[in-house]
């Protein structure tokens, strides 16, 4: 179930106050942010947001295409380790099977 719409998107008042202070200085600052559940309004279109995946930091660079998702949809948390691989039939030391 979705966030109501009078309540309006969530979006961290203290990131949404130091990409404001960017936006106001022109600059292209990395931010880290925890907070990986905060909607990404417009204004964060053209800034590089490091969020947190639970273990390090990952750079994501905020298109227009980004807006209305969450910062931790681009942070992946879990990293995918192959499925087993078959095991190779073994021969004896003599090459007699």
């Amino acid at each position: 179930m979705g966030r109501s719409l009078k309540k309006g998107p969530y979006i961290d008042p203290t990131l949404l106050d130091r990409i404001e202070e960017l936006n106001r200085t022109r600059q292209k600052k990395v931010l880290k942010t925890w907070s990986r559940r905060s909607t990404i309004p417009p204004e964060f279109v053209g800034h590089t947001v490091a969020v947190h995946n639970g273990k390090k930091f990952i750079p994501v660079y905020v298109t227009e295409n980004m807006v209305g998702h969450r910062l931790g949809e681009f942070a992946m948390t879990r990293t995918f380790r192959a499925h087993g691989t078959a095991e190779k039939a073994t021969t004896s030391p003599t090459g007699k099977s």
